[in-house]
């Protein structure tokens, strides 16, 4: 079987930049332990899959060891592709996927132009952590601590999440899917993060678009602001401006196209 594949470098205008996502359409599905086969293989923190359903094309998510029910990255990285390469007549496509619809729709010209995600938010909630979860993070005592499907926790100076360096060992026992830490921004942000997710296979995840759907309506609140321009302070870096709308929240962001080959299996 030979499968095409594509490589998209999301949330960032440059390649070896923002969050690396493998592609791969199909004309049927594979089954799931193919699927993750594939995802393992790749190694990288998603290969999304799509094919199409009805009106909309069905999205699925893999990390190098499981499925998830939301990503933001591969989804632009997705989007960028049918909108560049495989269908570029299309300026708006419609993911069905765990999450519900998403769509995504061009708002700039031409493969460096960007585009902007719907996906639905996640405010968190002030909660207790899990025993060691802070001590794990190595930062000190933050300002706050909440959750919704992540932990968000929430320091007051950037330089303090630019420099955690987490013992991502004990982090894997939380009881939250993953970690986010975040604090005001420097520069021309109003906030930095980083994510860490090792239980799922992803010890740090570049640039995380789901965490965004915590992280907007988290800093839009605190600072007042319907958009905010946030940056995620992995070693590749990257960013998107974030919009609330209802219980919604619109992620925007530009890709880079590294790589297409195709899987042999």
């Amino acid at each position: 079987m030979r499968l095409p594949i594509y490589q998209v470098d999301a949330f960032t205008g440059e390649v070896f930049h923002g969050n690396p996502a493998a592609l791969v359409p199909l004309e049927t599905w594979l089954s799931d332990a193919v699927l993750q086969a594939i995802a393992e293989e790749n190694n990288l923190s998603e290969t999304a899959f799509f094919a199409a359903d009805g009106d909309h094309l069905r999205l699925r998510w893999f990390t190098p060891t499981t499925e998830v029910d939301l990503c933001g990255h591969a989804t632009l990285a997705s989007a960028w592709l049918i909108f560049n390469r495989l269908k570029p007549e299309l300026d708006r496509v419609a993911f069905a996927t765990r999450s519900g619809v998403l769509t995504v729709a061009r708002t700039g010209e031409g493969e460096e132009g960007a585009m902007r995600m719907d996906f639905p938010a996640r405010p968190a909630s002030p909660v207790a952590p899990c025993a060691g979860l802070i001590e794990a993070l190595g930062g000190g005592r933050p300002k706050e601590i909440l959750a919704s499907r992540d932990y968000l926790i929430v320091y007051d100076d950037p330089g303090t999440v630019r420099s955690l360096k987490p013992d991502l060992a004990a982090i894997a026992k939380a009881d939250r899917f993953a970690v986010i830490v975040t604090a005001p921004g420097d520069g021309p942000y109003d906030c930095v993060s980083r994510f860490f997710a090792p239980a799922r296979g992803v010890p740090e995840d570049p640039v995380t678009g789901s965490a965004h759907c915590s992280i907007a309506p988290y800093w839009a609140g605190r600072l007042g602001k319907g958009t905010i321009h946030a940056y995620q302070a992995s070693r590749r870096g990257g960013e998107m401006r974030c919009s609330l709308q209802d219980d919604r929240v619109l992620l925007e962001g530009r890709c880079a196209f590294y790589l297409e080959g195709a899987i042999h299996i």
